[in-house]
């Protein structure tokens, strides 16, 4: 079997000519049949690929073989993938990547915070606005899916066709039970809405508010099971370690800092032609000055570039003028603090 034939992710982000079609077959322990109605998911993401990762043709330099392949075996074994690394490695875009060029709609993207709980990614439901709609609309009960608003997670685990990709940014941030909460959603591929399950029998299906702008879903019975896994990126910075629970059932992807050429890439991608600005320069001071202060973001890269370039073309600079030195040093501050 050769890599073409296998790897249903290339690394490019470009979209395809044509959709992808079905993805391989999975395992029959993570294969799920989707409980209601199947769902149609939305296409434009209102340009938030493009603001994320840039042209997508520039990037092809920017995907390891290792991580194209770790992607793959992710997506054949519908299993989440655990992404470490410094920060500015690319973690989080390689979720936009993947949606990009398989096509398969906006990302779900579920930031997590120290008070983040699980119940927060799957759904919220809005009781005292409920209660205030039924005081005003005196003879009229208000439907209570208009108080239902699918989370990220939870809109991800909807029926659909076709997985859609999860972004979980930022785990290692997360309240300390959140890993273990999270395994029962990623094993069984479901969860219930007690609200709606209460009211069943009377009202069956329910159409709630879904995570995707404007978007919505109909729910049967209170139960959103899904038909194909999502595929799953989980992001963490290293601040912590995770349950042993957790890592047994993700594959994990440590990503190095982007070298030189993946940085040429980055650029190119984000800015395509920099005519007037010395880029091969930019990066090699931006690495020397990573090395020396322990590690840089490749977005403060980007952010040198994009003033050079205003710069320049206002004519109002120099590459080497003292205050450009300057600049760069405020722009590119160390991540880590140094301490009282």
């Amino acid at each position: 079997m050769t890599e073409q034939d296998w790897r249903v992710y290339t690394g490019t982000g470009a979209p395809r000519d044509a959709p992808v079609g079905d993805l391989p077959k999975p395992p029959p322990w993570r294969r799920f049949p989707g409980a209601g109605h199947v769902e149609s998911r939305p296409v434009d993401d209102g340009g938030e690929t493009s603001r994320r990762i840039g042209a997508a043709v520039n990037r092809r330099h920017l995907s390891t073989d290792h991580e194209v392949a770790m992607v793959n075996a992710a997506i054949y074994l519908r299993r989440p993938l655990l992404v470490t690394g410094r920060p500015g490695t690319g973690k989080s875009s390689l979720a936009y990547l993947i949606a990009s060029e398989l096509g398969l709609g906006p990302v779900l993207r579920w930031p997590i915070g120290s008070r983040t709980l699980l119940r927060d990614g799957l759904y919220s439901y809005d009781a005292i606005g409920r209660v205030q709609a039924a005081s005003a609309r005196a003879h009229e009960e208000p439907d209570i899916g208009e108080f239902i608003h699918l989370g990220p997670l939870g809109t991800a685990l909807l029926p659909y066709e076709m997985p859609r990709v999860l972004l979980v940014d930022e785990l290692d941030k997360g309240d300390i039970d959140l890993p273990n909460d999270l395994l029962n959603a990623f094993e069984e591929g479901e969860f219930r809405l007690d609200e709606l399950v209460r009211i069943s029998k009377q009202q069956p299906e329910v159409t709630v508010m879904t995570e995707d702008w404007g978007g919505t879903a109909t729910i049967t019975g209170g139960r959103v099971q899904c038909r194909s896994f999502p595929i799953v990126i989980i992001t963490s910075n290293g601040e912590r370690e995770f349950p042993p629970a957790l890592l047994r059932r993700c594959l994990q992807l440590h990503l190095e800092p982007p070298d030189e050429r993946q940085l040429g890439a980055m650029v190119a991608a984000q800015f395509g032609p920099t005519e007037g600005v010395d880029v091969a320069r930019l990066i090699s001071d931006f690495l020397q000055r990573s090395d020396e202060h322990g590690g840089l973001a490749a977005d403060q890269l980007l952010n040198a570039v994009h003033l050079a370039v205003e710069l320049v073309t206002a004519g109002v600079h120099q590459p080497s003028d003292p205050e450009w030195k300057s600049l760069l040093s405020a722009i590119w501050h160390p991540l880590q603090s140094r301490g009282v």
